[in-house]
């Protein structure tokens, strides 16, 4: 959709509400907040809330501080969780005193994947006890009754985004479906580093650093997604990052990741020569690397990783139970196995393929 009319609907969305609903990721309101659209409610006369979706992921004192701060009124709560919502339901009301009208209209409007359709669906539930068409909106484009006075409009507006790298630093375009993952992952950890520094400290244990690119390529070392010949594979690293960002497990006020999560990248001279000769059968390579392979079984976790056209191999050990192994290989890349073979006894060992 081109710009110019994105913004008309966003504006015809506007001027049918009485009260604009700016929904914005608790993770990162700087770069999730538009100044233009909330000029343009404000100039319009319409009463504007701020309602930072996601606060789970983010500590309470500081969601305290930054409403005490801010100039519009600010609701914190998490769609997801069910949490917040009652709060604000009463903000709406609030408002909807403040309007000399018997139909109160509200309208939610922000980037794509903050979260404004499961506020609608949340807001929905039970509480909506009627409907009604909306005059001069497409078929089927309604307003839900939540209270007596107070109508949602059940199709949220879209703030457009002209730039690719932002739309995918907002979770509008997977990860994994991006050619070039590199720039829009260094594009974020700057702005991590504007904003909160110790994020990436907190989250990967990187301390020292002394640029964007530094950071990326160390991350891959700690990840162990390393190809043929030992150097970092910076594209799958730049992936993993922004899936990471993209699905909220990582955000500016993460904890350090449990001991669990930790490992040791290993079994780099045994990848490479998978990739060499593009195995992509489990059992394969434990016929070839089983004994080599058992080597390393004991209650340190090592993980390894390399990519092979569409798939991703890995090997991991240092796990009881091979099912643990599975979801940790999971956690980790944030791929799904498609195949494996487990290998151990006491301790156990396991050789996956991943797409």
């Amino acid at each position: 959709m081109k710009q110019k009319k994105a913004w008309a609907i966003v504006k015809e969305v506007i001027n049918e509400a009485d009260i604009v609903v700016e929904v914005v990721d608790a993770r990162d309101p700087i770069g999730t907040r538009n100044r233009k659209l909330e000029r343009m409610v404000l100039e319009s006369g319409k009463k504007l809330l701020l309602v930072m979706n996601k606060a789970d992921l983010v500590p309470k004192d500081w969601a305290e501080e930054y409403k005490r701060k801010s100039e519009i009124p600010v609701v914190f709560i998490s769609a997801r969780e069910r949490k917040g919502t009652g709060i604000f339901r009463k903000e709406l009301k609030k408002l909807a005193k403040e309007i000399d009208k018997e139909k109160v209209k509200v309208a939610l409007i922000g980037y794509p994947n903050v979260g404004k359709s499961t506020i609608i669906n949340v807001l929905k539930g039970k509480h909506a006890v009627g409907t009604a068409p909306i005059p001069g909106y497409t078929k089927g484009k309604q307003l839900i009754r939540l209270t007596k006075r107070i109508w949602l409009l059940d199709t949220p507006g879209v703030v457009p985004i002209d730039d690719f790298d932002e739309l995918v630093i907002k979770g509008g375009f997977p990860a994994d479906k991006i050619r070039d993952p590199v720039k829009p992952a260094l594009k974020l950890i700057k702005r991590i580093l504007e904003t909160r520094k110790e994020a990436i400290t907190e989250k990967f244990g990187i301390e020292k650093f002394e640029n964007e690119e530094e950071i990326l390529e160390e991350i891959g070392k700690r990840r162990g997604l390393i190809k043929a010949g030992g150097e970092v594979n910076i594209e799958e690293t730049a992936r993993w990052f922004l899936r990471e960002w993209q699905t909220g497990r990582f955000t500016l006020f993460g904890k350090e990741e449990k001991r669990e999560e930790e490992y040791l990248p290993s079994f780099h001279d045994i990848l490479e020569y998978i990739k060499k000769e593009k195995i992509t059968e489990p059992r394969m390579i434990l016929w070839k690397f089983g004994k080599k392979l058992e080597e390393y079984l004991g209650s340190e976790k090592r993980l390894g990783t390399i990519q092979i056209d569409e798939f991703t191999v890995a090997i991991a050990t240092g796990f009881k139970k091979c099912p643990n192994a599975l979801k940790f290989i999971e956690k980790v890349t944030g791929k799904t196995v498609i195949s494996a073979e487990c290998f151990g006894k006491k301790w156990k060992g396991i050789v996956a393929i991943l797409e």
